[in-house]
């Protein structure tokens, strides 16, 4: 059975994953966005049942995280145009260990829809598509929390699963918390990405405070650098979220992506060879 399906965030690290997916699979795919037709703004209240009508399911993603304020207001808002539209069914991306998500996860689950909650750990993604990539190809990874140990997931696992668990309705009702195989610290991890690279890339250990300082420096918004100072102390600070769990295995059959094989497959794309010239 094909679905017209709306995908929120459509164009992000797991967004577009999923809209390749469920193309590939025949279904009808809409991007929920800013520029699409009709728009979709989760600024913009107004624009979300225009968005949401003649959609069967839809994949939600709350930019640029679920412990933003404002995120409670916006989830609660989508979920009530979700049901008057008639959706079959919704799934949405939460943060892992993040108690201010899960405030959002329990507004979607006493909605009335039929849903999945997909929990997600640290994405691989981060140090080639997003935040940290700059540092990667500065050969100097500075971050804070060098004694943390985070089982850091591949972005298209998470796509792989909420691809299943959006088509599949025995995942109703569920919670699936999607990590990598095995839990690492940052030394680790950037020792990988040098490894791959054939270039020397070290990690430099720094607190929280001197983490949001280099963010204002380089004029990221305030909104920016508090979710990052809360993502280090809150999230990787819990232990909950050093836990691997077993969930990609369990819904996709197969073992879940680890950092070393994401880390080989990006440094042959050359995404990281810009910026690093020392070799090892």
């Amino acid at each position: 059975m094909k679905h017209n399906i709306l995908v929120i965030g459509g164009t992000g690290k797991t967004g577009s994953r999923v809209v390749e997916n469920l193309t590939k699979l025949g279904h009808n795919v809409t991007i929920g966005s800013r520029s699409g037709s009709p728009a979709f703004d989760w600024e913009d209240f107004n624009t979300f049942e225009p968005a949401l009508r003649g959609m069967d399911r839809a994949y939600i993603v709350y930019y640029p995280d679920l412990a933003v304020p404002g995120a409670r207001e916006a989830i609660s808002k989508l979920t009530e145009a979700a049901l008057k539209q008639g959706l079959e069914k919704v799934v949405l991306l939460s943060g892992k260990g993040e108690k201010e998500a899960e405030a959002c996860e329990e507004i979607v689950a006493n909605s009335g829809l039929n849903y999945t909650l997909v929990r997600a750990s640290w994405f691989n993604q981060n140090f080639s598509e997003g935040a940290f990539k700059e540092f990667v190809l500065a050969g100097q990874v500075a971050l804070p929390m060098p004694d943390a140990e985070i089982p850091f997931v591949d972005v298209n696992d998470i796509a792989d699963v909420v691809t299943k668990v959006l088509l599949d309705d025995t995942y109703n009702s569920q919670t699936i918390t999607v990590t990598g195989p095995r839990k690492m610290t940052f030394k680790e991890v950037v020792e990988i990405m040098s490894h791959a690279t054939g270039k020397a890339i070290h990690y430099q250990p720094i607190s929280i405070e001197e983490f949001k300082e280099g963010m204002k420096a380089a004029g990221l918004p305030d909104s920016y650098v508090w979710l990052f100072g809360y993502l280090f102390k809150e999230v990787l600070g819990n232990s909950e979220n050093q836990v691997v769990s077993h969930d990609v295995e369990k819904v996709l059959g197969r073992p879940a992506i680890d950092f070393k094989e994401f880390a080989t497959k990006t440094a042959e794309t050359g995404v990281w060879n810009e910026g690093i010239t020392q070799s090892l």
